[in-house]
């Protein structure tokens, strides 16, 4: 079954752990909607779909066509992500609170694994960085990509909706944008009557909807990429979650806090966050882009 973190952490009676993930999923519109799998083992083998099977009216008497579904099997390993965090214990000591001072360092680093997840779902390239997983940006294929035109071009909605038309089997769960887009959606909005919605999500914040999806700002979407001979350039990606979709997978126990100890060379305890993560796409219909959006 595949669990958010959010809910996850329900499962967890570690208060200290329940604080690190709050801390994680607070920023990021991904964490707070990506459903994890825990697997057991260093990785997964899964079949993506390539094409879907046909079907066909028949005469009495006629012979039938078979046809079948064809698959890529994919196999996605899981990586490993985190990083050390000493507390200082002349600190711990003589504070009034070591708890605080512990929550307060871990969380500073649980906000570094989370930025660092987050730039790789978007653009996360193992040809580039073999210990990390591949993105959204790099396994959306051909097929899936729209664009705004040989060298870019501002946004319209008509591109938005052929984006949003891009994902089958349902509409987009997320539309992940930076924020120079996102003013630009704006502007179209009010330009159109008021086209974007505003309401709040399941975790009490505002949030644009377009067409009902969600329009979520992620500071790792890029404003500065080349299309044609255009250099300031943006994507939108539309994605959409679950089993079938697009999900996190996660090793045994998930985000982890594991207390390292006393260390030989300075007076300090260190802990360490560790995370064996990477992404998953089951079906290549489920993930979308749209390139070359201009301010």
């Amino acid at each position: 079954m595949a669990l958010t973190l959010a809910e996850g952490a329900k499962l967890s009676n570690d208060v200290l752990l329940e604080g690190v993930i709050e801390t994680v999923i607070a920023d990021s519109p991904v964490l707070q909607r990506l459903p994890f799998v825990e697997i057991v083992g260093n990785g997964l083998t899964y079949n993506r779909e390539n094409a879907a099977a046909t079907a066909a009216f028949f005469n009495v008497g006629d012979t039938w066509a078979e046809s079948t579904p064809t698959f890529t099997q994919v196999t996605t390993a899981l990586t490993i992500l985190g990083g050390d965090a000493d507390i200082d214990n002349y600190l711990a000591r003589t504070r009034n609170n070591v708890q605080d001072l512990e929550a307060a360092v871990l969380q500073l680093k649980a906000k570094a694994v989370q930025q660092k997840f987050d730039d790789t779902f978007v653009n996360g390239d193992t040809a580039v960085d073999a210990k990390s997983f591949d993105g959204i940006d790099k396994l959306c294929v051909a097929g899936q990509t729209a664009t705004m035109g040989t060298n870019g071009a501002t946004l319209t909605l008509a591109k938005l909706d052929e984006l949003v038309d891009l994902i089958r089997g349902g509409k987009p769960e997320l539309l992940l944008v930076s924020r120079r887009t996102r003013r630009s959606l704006s502007a179209l909005s009010r330009a159109s009557g008021g086209i974007v919605e505003q309401d709040r999500d399941e975790f009490g914040r505002m949030v644009q909807y377009y067409d009902g999806v969600p329009v979520m700002v992620s500071d790792f979407v890029s404003d500065t990429k080349t299309v044609g001979t255009s250099t300031d350039c943006s994507t939108v990606y539309a994605v959409q979650f679950g089993e079938g979709a697009a999900v996190g997978l996660a090793g045994p126990g998930g985000l982890q806090i594991e207390r390292v100890g006393s260390l030989e060379t300075k007076d300090a305890t260190r802990f360490r966050v560790k995370w064996y993560v990477a992404l998953a796409v089951f079906n290549q219909l489920k993930i979308a882009k749209l390139v070359g959006v201009r301010p």
